[in-house]
């Protein structure tokens, strides 16, 4: 009876051991090599000098966390020893670990997920578990399809000044990703075939190959330059997004429906059609977002989309020319439609020894009008590999109108295939080819335009000025605004008075929407969607948008009869006191005279974009997530109001601004998707993907559609599961006042608290990330050192580095102690509803328990915050503070800081029952086992560095050094800002 717990006990543990062992092997197999290149490149020593490094840091936390705080004595004197040259070898070391550790990981994770799909386990978040899900609620397929009809899933690439990785590094690593898989292969295969004692005896050998080609690489990496010399600019921000789509969307994407049609309709054979709607859809900010980068131009508008076209053109002109070699089927053995036989006679293609095969001279008619295309609307690229010459022609074949042309191209093959007993020639190359044509079109994803909407006021003033409509219009009332602008947009005018000399502000962001229009009519309503208003206040902060986009002719029509918009102007709603405005302000757009039938006669569709970065640095992450999740539910009900009064249905689509930490939005999608409010997903979803956050998603082809499936699979269950019961209404009054309570906490240190930036622009590597050539937008939208002017991603991404997480935790514990202990009073929910008994601290804390296991909203917070939590290191956090010259201001400022994150800690395990971080996410909790001991290092090194770096030790080894350190912890940590 007693020794049966244990033994059981005993038996899951060695079971986890076994399930990580291939895990652990990789890891030793990447340490052992990089440590032989290490002994090779840089000699015994440095080796030496890095193992006893790492030993000691081992040491010190095993001291730290025995010893409360107490160091060993080891460490610290040896890496005040160190030389500057030093440093840079040892901070390379770990860093070059933490990069080989991540790519162990996602091999394990594919290995791990491949082991539970044979067995048919399929886990939270596959598309094979969410349509169970829903055949188990009652939707069928014919359901599902209906809402594909109508579904629109767009995650939307962009780029943010805390991207710390080299393409060079992410091109090299991808290859060692393919050497493991390749090696994880050949092990199974070993086993399958020792199974059967039949063992290969060429193994070997091939494993030693595999070996020698691993070490190869890494020896690459280990010579190649990990940080930037020079700033990024926004080109080179472009061609790195467009490589993800070249490793991964273009083939990827394909997939996925592939494989969700096989489980919609599963046995039936491949039609010659595309059976799904096409709703997923690219986005991309990169080369249009325009809001605190002065570098965003009219010419880096042209190039992306030119660039964008480029690559997916060129895609499609290789897949025509293997299908052409493929599809070498002689009339003389089979026939063809008429409609083939006539693409096949139209093609220009009069060979001789292609007179007897049509398919082959059809694709040549396509491959040369795709040519043409490309050539029209296409820029080949940096490094683009040489394309097969089309075919000689008798006449030049003329350019693809549009990408539905190239599709009914397409169309007609896959018809006469099917026709003629080709049915096989199709699924391989011929329908992906057609689905990526249907996807990514001829501009491969919609670009956004965005700016701050006080940049839209500053060119409007001056236009109106010119123009002597309005003297002064900033110094206009928002009536007197609102009247102004929608007599304009009622007048077919323009603003423009000829050969004036505008400012170069005028001149730039007027020439952005002239561009916009140009490349609309170049590349179709595809290419541009938006036009995102950052710091959206008040409804004339949208009509602004809407006049600007009519002097471009991106409005035709008078507001008052038949104006219909070229764009979507879409707010977005930033600071906690905008999310609380959002409904009233999209309430007052829409009672605008013509504001709704214009937005009907233009397809009916708004989008709203919800940012999470400064709500959090406004009010701490609880607030942050609560008052989203309120402007989500208000927002619902002002469009169903909007629809009933005007007449028309405006499809609402909410366009979610998260980034890679949690305390700005991150975490993992599928459970974000799921915790939306109800009736605020229904088939429609934008999300931003930012950063480093794009390598670690994207950057492995099969990862990268795992998380693509996951997009797709929170979007059908938010769409089509049966709701829960209603959200009970003392549960909203309860996480108001836990909200209130919140944010009087986390302002009462970020905001109240004397020299509390000082603190933080001290106890973070923040100034030094500045300077990191990393981005082409600054990181600050001010010089100088106030928190009002930082950006929320380096707000982040400093605390991230110096690992107390605080934008992703702080504030909570105290508003969950206020609550159980009376301090934080629900108000009486809206109706009257009574609320349960709440006049103990029992009774409280039981209510806050029953939330936590019924409330998908409040849920996912939770296992975000433990998350969190469980990346924080208080030790090494402690030892950072110790960078603030002031002892008393950083004794004063971390012990309020440690005290909150013990009464997070302590309000977690109240919540959940857990006494352990993560123990609900056992892949989370073994990345943190395996790694963290070995990224101690880089924070001791870094603090050490910015010792000397800030005591005037002005040696360039000395910052490129804090650099590596910084891109070593953030790959470490996997979501840095």
């Amino acid at each position: 009876m007693h020794t049966k717990e244990p033994t059981d006990a005993a038996q899951q543990h060695t079971h986890e051991q076994d399930k990580e062992q291939p895990l652990r092997e990789d890891i030793r197999l990447l340490g052992r090599l990089l440590g032989e290149v290490i002994r090779e490149q840089d000699g015994d020593a440095a080796f030496e000098m890095i193992e006893r490094i790492r030993q000691l840091a081992v040491a010190d936390r095993r001291a730290s966390q025995a010893e409360a705080g107490q160091a060993s004595s080891g460490l610290q004197p040896l890496l005040q020893s160190l030389s500057n040259d030093d440093t840079v070898t040892v901070a390379r070391a770990f860093t070059y670990f933490s990069h080989l550790a991540n790519l162990a990981e996602d091999q394990h994770f594919l290995r791990r997920r491949e082991v539970h799909e044979r067995r048919g386990e399929h886990p939270r978040g596959s598309l094979a578990d969410a349509l169970a899900r829903l055949r188990a609620a009652g939707v069928d397929a014919p359901q599902v399809l209906a809402t594909l009809a109508q579904a629109y899933v767009s995650p939307v690439l962009t780029a943010h000044p805390t991207e710390v990785q080299r393409k060079s590094i992410l091109d090299t690593e991808k290859r060692i990703a393919q050497l493991l898989a390749e090696r994880g292969r050949l092990q199974q295969q070993a086993q399958r075939d020792a199974a059967l004692g039949q063992p290969d005896a060429r193994l070997p050998a091939r494993l030693a190959a595999n070996e020698a080609a691993l070490r190869a690489r890494i020896t690459q990496l280990w010579q190649t330059r990990l940080n930037r010399y020079s700033r990024l600019t926004v080109h080179d921000e472009i061609d790195n997004a467009l490589s993800y789509y070249e490793a991964t969307f273009l083939e990827e994407v394909p997939q996925l429906y592939v494989q969700l049609q096989a489980l919609l309709l599963p046995g039936q054979p491949a039609p010659p059609r595309l059976a799904l709607p096409s709703f997923f859809r690219m986005g991309q900010w990169i080369g249009g977002d325009r809001d605190g980068n002065p570098n965003v131009t009219a010419h880096t508008l042209r190039y992306a989309l030119a660039r964008q076209s480029g690559v997916a053109l060129r895609h499609y002109l290789a897949q025509v020319h293997a299908l052409g070699a493929e599809l070498s089927m002689s009339e003389r053995r089979v026939p063809v439609s008429a409609a083939l036989q006539a693409l096949a006679d139209a093609s220009g293609d009069d060979s001789p020894h292609r007179a007897d095969e049509p398919y082959r001279r059809a694709l040549s008619g396509i491959y040369a009008r795709l040519a043409a295309t490309l050539a029209q609307l296409g820029d080949a690229g940096p490094g683009s590999a040489p394309l097969p010459a089309p075919r000689p022609m008798q006449m030049p074949r003329p350019a693809y109108a549009h990408a539905g042309e190239l599709l009914a191209d397409l169309q007609v093959i896959a018809d006469s295939l099917h026709a003629h007993h080709g049915q096989a020639l199709m699924p391989e190359r011929l329908l992906p080819l057609m689905r990526k044509v249907d996807v990514f079109g001829f501009c491969l994803s919609t670009l956004d335009l965005r700016q701050s909407s006080d940049q839209h006021e500053a060119v409007l003033t001056e236009l109106l000025r010119v123009a002597r409509l309005a003297p002064d219009y900033g110094a206009l009332d928002e009536a007197q605004r609102q009247a102004l602008l929608l007599q304009l947009l009622d007048e077919p005018r323009s603003l423009r008075v000829p050969e004036h000399a505008y400012s170069p502000l005028a001149r730039s962001e007027l020439e952005i929407f002239d561009t916009a229009r140009e490349m609309l009519q170049a590349y179709g309503p595809q290419a541009i969607g938006h036009c995102i208003i950052s710091h959206t206040e008040s409804v004339s902060d949208l009509l602004e948008a809407l006049l600007l986009l009519k002097e471009a002719g991106l409005v035709q029509g008078r507001l008052s009869e038949q104006a219909q918009a070229s764009l979507i102007v879409v707010p977005l709603f930033e600071t906690i006191a905008d999310l609380r405005q959002a409904p009233a302000i999209m309430q007052g757009y829409y009672d605008c005279p013509g504001i709704a039938p214009m937005m009907l006669r233009s397809g009916g569709e708004q989008d709203i974009m919800l940012g999470y970065s400064d709500s959090n640095k406004d009010g701490g992450i609880f607030t942050s997530h609560w008052e989203l999740y309120m402007a989500g539910t208000a927002l619902v009900q002002c469009f169903a109001d909007i629809g009933e009064r005007h007449g028309g249905q405006i499809r609402l689509r909410m366009f979610h601004g998260r980034g890679g930490a949690v305390g700005r939005g991150g975490g993992p999608s599928y459970d974000a998707i799921l915790a939306q409010p109800p009736g605020t997903v229904r088939g429609q979803i934008r999300l931003t993907e930012q950063g480093e956050v794009i390598a670690s998603k994207y950057a492995n082809a099969e990862i990268g559609r795992r998380n693509l499936e996951t997009l797709v699979a929170a979007t059908l269950e938010a769409t089509l599961l049966p709701q829960r019961q209603p959200v009970p209404a003392h549960y909203l009054a309860v996480a108001q006042a836990l909200s209130e309570a919140s944010m009087r906490a986390y302002r009462a240190l970020v905001f109240e608290t004397p020299d509390f930036a000082r603190y933080f622009f001290n106890a973070t590597p923040v100034r030094e990330i500045a300077e990191l050539h990393i981005g082409s937008r600054p990181a600050s939208r001010k010089p100088g050192q106030r928190l009002q002017d930082l950006r929320a991603i380096p707000w982040s991404f400093g605390w991230g580095q110096s690992r107390l997480t605080l934008p992703g935790w702080y504030g909570f514990g105290s508003a969950v102690q206020a609550f159980v202990e009376g301090q934080a009073q629900p108000a009486t929910p809206p109706g009257g509803q009574p609320l349960p008994p709440l006049a103990t601290p029992a009774q409280r804390q039981a209510l806050l328990q029953e939330m936590a296991s019924q409330w998908p909203f409040l849920q996912t917070l939770l296992s975000n915050m433990d998350m969190v939590l469980a990346k924080s290191d208080l030790v090494l956090a402690e030892r950072y503070s110790r960078l603030v010259p002031e002892a008393a201001l950083a004794q004063a400022v971390f012990a309020q800081i440690s005290a909150e994150w013990q009464r997070t800690v302590a309000a977690l395990e109240l919540l959940t029952g857990q006494r352990q971080r993560l123990a609900g996410n056992p892949g989370l909790a073994r990345s943190i086992r395996h790694r963290f001991p070995y990224i101690d290092p880089l924070h001791h090194i870094q603090v050490e560095l910015l010792e000397r770096w800030r005591a005037g030790g002005a040696d360039e080894r000395v910052q490129t050094a804090i650099h590596i350190s910084i891109n070593g912890i953030a790959a470490a940590l996997r979501n840095t800002g």
